[in-house]
């Protein structure tokens, strides 16, 4: 019999430990098949944040690094600098990325790095357990704003990739999100040309991908996902926010 779905050979053959309804273990899978279908799996490094994702050296067959919190992009600018024939790419959080890691991923990518990040945009702090993250909508419940995020005492949830898209250094800058067949089907071909970009030398190249937390969320994962339909991608608008020539 012909096989027509298969696990991808990027990806490790070990159980995930994420949260029954986690969108991770999907996103996992798209990256995995975009460097599978690009051929660059054997000269391919990757960086695991701190975060829900920490374990991800586990679960991708290439070189993988562990960064401290945060710094992830300040690591792969070192391996891709001391190596720039390899694909480079971090796996990074809301937490992660947006918070303690603010400065790293604007500095790299107004350098123009070539690298690529994708940004795991759950609206919360996942592993820690629930606190409010910089991407948590106005109104939204944690444990550290158990009333509710409100503008007076937080501020506005930060918008990464448009923020991003602002400087002269990144090459493309998508957002994306796998709430159901169709968008994760779009979401990895942009997975896909933010790697492409990146072994065109065309500069840094980032996806926001947006993604469920039923754990902390208070949600089952059908519940979830319609959850973030309904009212992160009103916030965070889908599409491609950069791209160079």
């Amino acid at each position: 019999m012909a096989v027509v779905f298969e696990k991808p050979k990027m990806l490790a053959d070990v159980p995930l430990h994420y949260c029954p309804g986690c969108t991770h273990g999907i996103i996992h899978r798209l990256v995995a098949e975009a460097i599978d279908e690009l051929g660059v799996g054997e000269k391919t490094i990757g960086v695991a944040p701190v975060g829900c994702a920490v374990f991800a050296y586990n679960y991708f067959n290439c070189d993988m690094y562990e960064a401290a919190h945060g710094r992830a992009p300040a690591v792969a600018t070192g391996v891709k600098r001391c190596l720039p024939d390899n694909v480079v790419f971090t796996y990074q959080g809301d937490g992660d990325l947006a918070s303690i890691g603010t400065a790293e991923i604007v500095h790299a990518a107004t350098r123009g790095e070539k690298i690529t990040t994708i940004f795991v945009n759950n609206a919360i702090y996942g592993m820690t357990g629930g606190q409010m993250a910089p991407t948590t909508l106005l109104g939204q419940k944690a444990t550290t704003a158990p009333l509710g995020r409100s503008v007076e005492k937080n501020g506005y949830p930060v918008r990464m990739s448009e923020m991003l898209a602002t400087l002269d250094g990144p090459a493309y800058i998508a957002r994306v999100s796998v709430h159901d067949v169709k968008h994760i089907m779009e979401a990895k071909k942009a997975i896909k040309r933010a790697f492409e970009m990146q072994i065109a030398g065309k500069g840094f190249s980032l996806v926001e991908v947006l993604s469920t937390c039923p754990t902390n969320w208070g949600m089952s994962p059908a519940e979830a996902l319609k959850w973030l339909e309904e009212n992160m991608i009103p916030q965070y608008p889908l599409g491609v926010k950069k791209e160079v020539e």
